[in-house]
């Protein structure tokens, strides 16, 4: 097996250098070795993925249907609370990817999967792939909206359960007089309609940068959803009171619901191989950028969402304003957005989880574009099967899902770092990942607590 640093740039004297110049050599060495003469690689200057599409495929990557239950995690939390936990969370999660990528630098890796390879041996590959498998199939099923608990879901079946029990509805909302049997109207339908449609040819596409116009196009879904709620305050009359006592236990549900917010761990690295000038400066560029502007859209609508029904608001935000205002156009037009957003961010998915599916079962196989449609077909018609008969299993989903979720967002980076850097433990770095570390577990036992005290009390 290869050592790590052979073959990176530093490889034969970063071993020799001073802490400064390794830093300074790392923040500019790029990821991949220079492409040969007249090659087309991914990392090429002139053919990689601009700053701008990478932000949007990030953030698409990190937004989804998470944003609308954080308004309820505000209004269990209060305003202060919220504010300080959100930045808490966004603060970690850069710095997770800033040590993922200090590690890729370090190892020559390209993959979030050979980290684990390289810290663990083939083990520690098998882990790190078969959690992200767990994490973008299933992940955790209880939709935010749909629970309690405000526990967000980012995986594909949920999106698509989202999609085929809410899509009709938006639809409907647009129609006067329609007929409830029509096809157009039916989840089951609208879900293989959406998945042959838009998911499975857009998951198709050789390169995750490709994918950078329809993630723009969902990031403009979340702006306009959150330039609605903020415009939506002054348009709702309601006689809400403030001074409504918050419960601790569901101040605890709003952790794991900010935790989950910023997972984007899977895509980073995809993201990082196609970026142009591809270095761990210019990345960390991308990911500050993208999980500011997740930050602001977030808070933005959390709040103004809290403002607009205090105590009483759902928890999934549109509800309220549909209970209010049922016939608003500008609120349905929101809702179908919003949807098709989540609908966008299902392709985006299937990047890594073929990847991991690809590196566990097939990399004796070399690369070839019938192994990639069969493992993209099998992948989306497994996501399908779930969403379409297997929903009441959202509850287990649910457990294994917030374990792997808090694994790739805060464990296995801190982890991964303890494990390889070269810093001694009480150095900045390995100190920072020993927090990280701790916090990914305080964040798993919490979500693993309460989602069985949920079983426990529905």
């Amino acid at each position: 097996m290869q050592q790590p640093g052979v073959g990176s740039p530093n490889c034969g004297r970063g071993w020799y250098l001073s802490a400064r110049e390794q830093g300074e050599e790392q923040e500019s060495a790029p990821l991949l070795p220079p492409a040969p003469p007249g090659s087309r690689a991914l990392n090429h200057a002139s053919s990689g993925v601009s700053f701008g599409f990478s932000v949007f495929n990030l953030m698409n990557a990190i937004m989804g249907s998470g944003i609308l239950g954080l308004s309820y995690a505000m209004a269990n939390t209060g305003i202060i609370g919220f504010s300080i936990l959100l930045l808490i969370v966004a603060s970690l999660a850069a710095y997770s990817v800033f040590l993922l990528l200090s590690m890729c630098i370090q190892t020559a890796v390209t993959s979030y999967e050979d980290l684990g390879l390289f810290a663990f041996g083939s083990p520690g590959k098998v882990l790190v792939a078969s959690t992200i498998i767990i994490q973008n199939i299933g992940g955790p099923l209880n939709k935010c909206y749909k629970t309690k608990n405000g526990i967000t879901s980012e995986a594909m079946s949920s999106y698509l359960l989202i999609v085929k029990s809410e899509l009709p509805g938006a639809i409907a909302g647009f129609m006067s007089g329609h007929d409830s049997g029509s096809w157009y109207l039916d989840g089951r339908v609208l879900l293989l309609i959406t998945s042959v449609c838009i998911v499975f040819p857009l998951a198709l596409l050789p390169k995750i940068g490709f994918l950078g116009y329809t993630s723009s196009l969902s990031f403009f879904f979340m702006v306009y959803f959150a330039l609605v709620v903020v415009i939506k305050k002054w348009s709702i009359p309601c006689p809400l009171t403030l001074n409504s006592p918050t419960e601790i236990l569901q101040s605890a549900y709003a952790i794991p619901t900010m935790a989950f917010s910023f997972l984007c761990h899977t895509s980073v690295l995809p993201i990082y191989c196609e970026l142009r000038s591809p270095s761990k400066s210019r990345m960390q560029n991308v990911t500050n950028t993208g999980i500011g502007l997740s930050f602001l859209l977030y808070f933005v609508s959390a709040l103004f969402g809290y403002l607009t029904f205090y105590d009483k608001v759902d928890s999934e935000l549109l509800q309220g304003y549909t209970r209010y205002l049922p016939h608003d156009i500008v609120i349905m037009s929101v809702k179908l957005g919003v949807l098709f957003a989540v609908i966008l961010t299902v392709p985006l998915i299937h990047f890594p989880a073929r990847k991991a599916v690809m590196m566990i079962f097939f990399s004796h196989l070399p690369t070839s574009w019938i192994c990639h449609i069969l493992v993209t077909l099998t992948l989306n018609v497994i996501i399908v099967l779930i969403a379409l008969y297997v929903p009441d299993i959202r509850n287990v989903f649910g457990l294994v899902g917030s374990t792997t979720s808090t694994c790739l967002l805060f464990v296995y980076p801190g982890l991964f770092c303890l494990k390889l850097s070269r810093e001694d433990f009480i150095s900045r770095q390995k100190l920072g990942a020993f927090a990280l570390f701790i916090f990914g577990l305080f964040v798993g036992l919490l979500s693993l607590t309460l989602i069985v005290f949920n079983w426990i009390n529905p």
